[in-house]
């Protein structure tokens, strides 16, 4: 079922008054790809009451007041993507298109989204129940954090928006600990991934914002402890001053396991847009999620640009055989399936089936990472699970293809000495839809370090091995290499090393490639607020200016020059 969005369906449950109502920057879509739909889908089948408001109308009281008041709790998420970078591309201009919003034009979903739902709730309904934020937004601005799109230090998430409690990470278990205590009237002081502001000084004490607003050297202090402690097994719990109060974020909840992960994927998701919004247009995301399965949550490959460590950990966990092939025949049964899984997807495509056992019992490693600067000997990769369970797909009634679509980790694949080659020969022969995403992000070796990057020969290996296995398969099909330009650190010799690389050892022409954005709470944002090298302290060359920025992206992507023939004969 859909969670009811209108006063019609919450009658036709016979339900009186919700215990929560979620408020979201997306479109409803009821997939689990989407965070808020499976927090709603989690506390109805506890027994919860739960409606959605998806992209409110900020300028008037006729969606937030739609539903009445919930009993409990407002949850409040930006919606699948931080609202900054959902509205504004790295240089800073608006974004024109939104694949989240009905018929694609970005004009529903608010900058600042998080503040801004949650001071509509408080205009219309005043002294209400707590109101809590959730998802990616809440998850990367949960501490004092620097701001690209304002260019300063701002603070906690918690203070700008006035809201009572945080939720951070994936959250399956805090919300529901939250709803629960919520409803016997208990403090929720203790909950395990849950953030509040209080009079009290708590748990370890990380430099205060005021510090962290006017000495670098503080932020950097702050942000190695905030990040050392996302671990469920290690962290400690944190407190931040803010003025006169504090900031507490107790340690973060447990991930669930394989058995709890089943549970939650095996809800009952329509796979659709909610009919409410049918009428507005196509919303562009479905086209894709409707007709893929996550797998697993969790990436240990912690390269410094990316936001997936402090959201969804560094540890994988991943779904059993059993609830995807229950997934893929659901989807295979649906009207408007083709035959085509379009993706089994997870933040990198070949991390299923494994982890490393130490991690497991002791937790994510401070002093060393499981990929970088080269994969960890305990990590020991092994694709045999995922290439019995593709196998396992295309052999169900309707499925004619299996697509894996998502990134590719080739250093994974290179490690596995069992099924690496096997895995690859496959995925080419039957599970490449035209191209084989690959993320070497960029080929000098200084930037790749300051990256958290393996080094690039291990992608020239790949190549080969690709090359060799699409000739063999007689296919016409590549690698389509993402790339970033103007990282810190990164300077116009460095692109045009990168541009001669890409020409000389990968045989292409490079047109799309991306300018580094600062997303809240990644290493690489720290470098570029700091100018510094959190790891070594030293100066860093950022380029901030947006002309440096295009010029330094225009190295790469310009067309090559073309040599004139001679006309006169060879050898004279």
């Amino acid at each position: 079922m859909f969670l009811p969005t209108t006063p019609k369906e919450i009658k036709a449950l016979g339900w009186q008054k919700l215990d929560v109502i979620l408020i979201t920057g997306d479109a409803y879509i009821d997939s689990p790809f989407m965070g808020i739909c499976v927090i709603g889908k989690i506390l109805i089948k506890h027994g919860f009451k739960v409606g959605i408001i998806a992209q409110p109308d900020i300028n008037s009281e006729k969606d937030i007041l739609r539903l009445g008041e919930p009993a409990l709790f407002w949850g409040v998420t930006s919606g699948s993507v931080d609202s900054m970078i959902a509205n504004y591309t790295p240089l800073k201009k608006k974004r024109k298109k939104d694949d989240f919003t009905p018929g694609g034009i970005n004009n529903r979903r608010p900058d600042r989204a998080l503040i801004v739902y949650a001071n509509l709730i408080r205009r219309f309904f005043k002294n209400t129940c707590p109101i809590v934020l959730g998802g990616i937004e809440a998850s990367l601005r949960r501490i004092a954090h620097y701001d690209f799109w304002s260019n300063k230090i701002r603070r906690s998430i918690l203070f700008d928006a006035k809201a009572d409690i945080l939720v951070y990470g994936m959250a399956e278990k805090t919300i529901l600990d939250l709803a629960t205590t919520l409803q016997n009237g208990e403090p929720i002081d203790s909950i395990k991934g849950l953030g509040f502001i209080s009079k009290q000084k708590q748990h370890l004490l990380i430099p205060s914002f005021q510090a962290v607003s006017q000495d670098k050297s503080q932020y950097i202090k702050s942000f190695h402890t905030f990040y050392e402690n996302n671990d469920p097994i290690t962290a400690q719990g944190l407190c931040q001053k803010h003025g006169d109060r504090y900031l507490v974020l107790n340690p973060p909840g447990p991930y669930p396991d394989t058995t709890e992960l089943d549970a939650i994927y095996d809800l009952d998701f329509e796979r659709d847009l909610h009919p409410f919004h049918k009428k507005e247009g196509e919303v562009r995301a479905l086209e894709t999620i409707r007709f893929s399965v996550p797998i697993h949550q969790g990436c240990y490959g912690e390269c410094n640009f990316c936001a997936i460590a402090v959201h969804q950990g560094r540890t994988v966990r991943y779904r059993s055989e059993t609830s995807i092939l229950k997934e893929a025949k659901t989807i295979s049964e649906l009207k408007e399936f083709k035959g085509y899984i379009l993706d089994l997807s997870g933040p990198t495509a070949n991390m299923y089936g494994f982890e490393c056992q130490k991690k497991l019992e002791k937790g994510a490693c401070n002093d060393k990472r499981c990929l970088f600067p080269k994969v960890c000997k305990s990590l020991k990769p092994d694709h045999s699970k995922q290439i019995r369970l593709i196998k396992k797909i295309e052999k169900l009634d309707r499925v004619k293809k299996v697509f894996i679509s998502s990134g590719i980790r080739y250093d994974l694949i290179l490690n596995d000495t069992q099924k690496g080659d096997t895995y690859l020969k496959k995925i080419v022969f039957d599970n490449v839809s035209g191209q084989m995403k690959v993320a070497p992000e960029h080929t000098m070796k200084n930037i790749l370090t300051l990256m958290g990057k393996q080094d690039i020969n291990d992608l020239l290996v790949f190549k080969k091995k690709f090359d060799s296995l699409t000739a063999q398969a007689k296919k016409k099909q590549f690698l389509t290499y993402y790339l970033i330009a103007a990282h810190p650190g990164c300077q116009k010799e460095d692109m045009k090393s990168l541009k001669k690389f890409t020409l000389q050892k990968l045989n292409i022409q490079p047109e799309q490639v991306q300018i580094f954005t600062p997303s809240p709470s990644t290493y690489s944002t720290l470098m570029y607020y700091t100018g510094i090298n959190p790891f070594d302290k030293k100066k860093l060359f950022v380029a901030k200016n947006n002309n440096e920025k295009e010029t330094q992206k225009k190295i790469v992507t310009a067309k090559a020059k073309k040599t004139k023939k001679s006309n006169r004969p060879h050898g004279k």
